[in-house]
């Protein structure tokens, strides 16, 4: 990958088709069942319209902000992807790597398949955990008291994966046979692992099919990759199980998966320091509404009394603009660095990182306002 002619995530999105087999680059850019809620998040961006205020001279453009005190060095944080090793070889302490020389934080899922104490200690920024509830309560401590020792500085719970998304695409491209590990039923899956050689020397070389080594079941050990949707079933988080993780965690708490004035509400007596407006990528419920339509009934519903942030749809640094405007206070970001990730490894995510920064400060800049604390609704339609 020449970065230098990658000019915005788009072509970071088909570098990434050109480098990973079928099932990896559908994993990263499908979502569930008909997608409309993937599509939407989209579309909900392309409607907001800028209102600049010229004649402005802005010669600097200051992008830091906080989140749950941790500074950032711009309003966008690296989203939990999991299976990043998928990607790339140590697909997630490669991203930490890249989120930290660039002065922003990295969540890692619990789905990483890199322990969580080697992806902090790759990355020279805050790390936060993102948290689901798999094994039982004592297998979820465990991960938690290990990030506490590890440094991590905050945790990320997710809350809208009762069971695992219909995604379609996954299932077409042979992801249950892969799994499964059943010589047979993956024969006719095949040629698009061969038909990307360099991608499969990477894979094996960095140890084939990877487990879960933060997910450590009292009697196998690490949970194995086949294991995630049952898992998770069995595993639902709900508003109860929040002051056991609150006191198992003892520090800042953001809570993700917000999708209704309710759950935001419910959040805020949870304990939550931030909420996180979220449809999951449009990868689990398809139908819901754009996070930037829900957005305003969570701020409505939290007031000044917690911090808002988005995920969802975000390709551009404009994206990352229009929903500061709108109230959020900082936005997550997920396949953007995916496709940089799948693309080429540091250098992709870095290069993702730089397109989403150079095309907010242009933006900013354009619209004449000197600093993200100055962004309102009076930037935007």
């Amino acid at each position: 990958m020449n970065p230098q002619r990658i000019l915005n995530i788009e072509d970071l999105r088909l570098a990434a088709r050109r480098r990973v087999p079928r099932v990896v680059f559908d994993y990263i850019d499908g979502g569930a069942d008909a997608e409309i809620t993937l599509r939407e998040n989209r579309q909900a961006y392309e409607a907001v319209m800028f209102r600049p205020r010229n004649a402005v001279r802005t010669p600097e453009c200051d992008l830091r902000t906080t989140v749950a005190g941790i500074p950032l060095a711009m309003p966008f944080m690296l989203a939990p992807v999991g299976s990043s090793r998928m990607m790339y070889p140590r697909g997630e302490e490669v991203a930490a790597a890249a989120a930290g020389a660039s002065g922003t934080p990295y969540i890692l899922s619990t789905f990483s398949g890199c322990r969580l104490e080697d992806v902090k200690a790759a990355t020279t920024g805050p790390a936060l955990l993102q948290l689901y509830l798999v094994g039982d309560r004592a297998v979820s401590t465990s991960m938690m008291q290990r990030a506490r020792a590890a440094g991590y500085a905050a945790l990320v719970v997710t809350i809208d994966t009762a069971v695992a998304g219909m995604r379609e695409r996954d299932f077409r491209n042979g992801s249950r046979e892969l799994l499964a590990g059943r010589i047979g039923p993956m024969l006719p899956f095949v040629p698009q692992f061969l038909a990307r050689p360099r991608w499969l020397v990477r894979f094996l070389r960095d140890g084939g099919m990877m487990q879960f080594p933060n997910v450590v079941l009292p009697d196998s050990g690490p949970m194995a990759y086949a294991d995630v949707g049952a898992s998770l079933e069995k595993s639902v988080v709900t508003w109860a199980d929040f002051g056991w993780i609150r006191d198992a965690w003892n520090g800042p708490m953001l809570v993700k998966g917000i999708h209704t004035a309710d759950d935001a509400r419910q959040a805020l007596d949870a304990g939550a320091d931030g909420v996180v407006v979220s449809n999951h990528g449009g990868r689990q419920l398809d139908g819901v509404a754009a996070t930037l339509r829900v957005l305003p009934e969570v701020l409505d519903a939290v007031g000044a009394r917690t911090e808002v942030l988005i995920d969802g749809g975000i390709r551009r640094g404009s994206d990352i603009v229009k929903a500061l405007c709108l109230g959020a206070r900082a936005v997550l970001i997920g396949r953007a660095y995916a496709y940089g990730l799948a693309a080429g490894g540091q250098v992709g995510v870095a290069r993702a990182i730089d397109i989403l920064r150079t095309d907010m400060i242009r933006t900013m800049k354009l619209l004449g306002c000197g600093s993200v604390g100055e962004l309102g609704r009076q930037f935007v339609e």
